[in-house]
């Protein structure tokens, strides 16, 4: 059964912490995460390549959040420092096979989303 189960979301001080996991039933190519905040279109954060480790973020989570695999457990995890109330959402993990491109359309197994809420 092809399934991406999600945990660590939760409530969070600005300034805080949080890390995110995803479970992966199957083996993966490319983990993407992405958030969606309460209005607003669903957007990419991040992104690592299960092959070489390599990652790529967007510009507003550059130098404050870190993704990193663990192949043991075939688990992808988000680090997430320095909050700040616009990181309010939920947020997805996400598998495609293409490098580098932050189209939900090139995702093809999502995560069921878990809440992220950073407080002023």
């Amino acid at each position: 059964q092809v399934q991406l189960v999600e945990s660590g979301g939760g409530s969070v001080q600005a300034g805080g912490s949080l890390r995110l996991s995803c479970s992966a039933s199957f083996s993966v190519y490319i983990m993407g995460w992405f958030r969606q905040a309460p209005g607003k279109e669903r957007e990419f954060v991040a992104a690592i390549r299960w092959s070489d480790d390599s990652t790529y973020y967007s510009n507003p989570v550059k130098g404050r959040f870190t993704t990193s695999r663990d192949n043991a457990k075939n688990t992808v995890y988000l680090q997430m420092n320095s909050l700040k109330p616009e990181d309010t959402g939920v947020y997805y993990c996400a598998t495609t096979r293409l490098w580098y491109t932050d189209r939900e359309r090139n995702y093809d197994y999502w995560g069921q989303g878990t809440q992220v809420t950073v407080s002023s």
